[in-house]
């Protein structure tokens, strides 16, 4: 494996994966768009775009907030929402589906920690072994509220979130509605959600 002195000015590209590379080194780097980009236990990470039935569910999420903090009159507690963001944890740089700030009353800092992260599993055992476990554990370390978990496969949106030092796990059923005190007043009906995921779905086997 490649090891890598990185200048400020880097651009980092597909190929560019497998390299070694320290938090600082990714976080002064430039990126070629169009790619995933991550920094795990020091290696680069380079991956392709979510697929359709992740990026339609995703979109759909971010209407629903920001249509939740501009007609709600409770929607204030949400700062911003973004897309396919970078989340620094203390080791790694994690590239989330979305994430969210709420409380702050204002934009949030240039890296600032979310308050909630939402990631929608990708198919295979790797994926679904890091969105259940090492995002998880590594997100709750930084002190993000909450980690909710939309599987498409097995039907279910999984919260995990943090209460003083413990970690509280909720599952949430397909037929069910979700909602959380960090967003009062937001409404995630949890069946939408998955039915964009199944056009998607039954669009590739016609």
């Amino acid at each position: 494996m490649a090891t890598a002195v990185l200048k400020r000015t880097s651009v980092l590209r597909p190929d560019s994966a497998g390299i070694r590379m320290s938090p600082r080194e990714f976080d002064r780097a430039e990126f070629v768009e169009g790619w995933r980009y991550e920094l795990i236990d020091g290696v680069l990470v380079v991956m392709p775009p979510p697929l359709e039935a992740e990026r339609d569910p995703n979109e759909e999420l971010g209407h629903w907030l920001r249509t939740y903090q501009e007609s709600n009159p409770q929607g204030s507690p949400l700062d911003k929402t973004l897309p396919e963001q970078t989340v620094q944890t203390r080791r790694n740089r994690r590239r989330a589906d979305r994430v969210i700030w709420a409380g702050l009353g204002r934009l949030p800092r240039r890296n600032e920690t979310p308050t909630i992260v939402a990631e929608f599993v990708s198919e295979g055992r790797r994926e679904q072994t890091r969105d259940y476990e090492e995002k998880r554990d590594e997100y709750m370390e930084v002190d993000v509220q909450e980690y909710w978990i939309i599987d498409r496969f097995e039907r279910i949106m999984t919260v995990y979130s943090r209460q003083g030092k413990r970690v509280r796990k909720r599952v949430i059923r397909e037929n069910e509605i979700y909602t959380t005190p960090l967003l009062p007043g937001f409404e995630l009906p949890l069946a939408r959600l998955l039915a964009l995921a199944d056009q998607w779905s039954e669009e590739k086997s016609d």
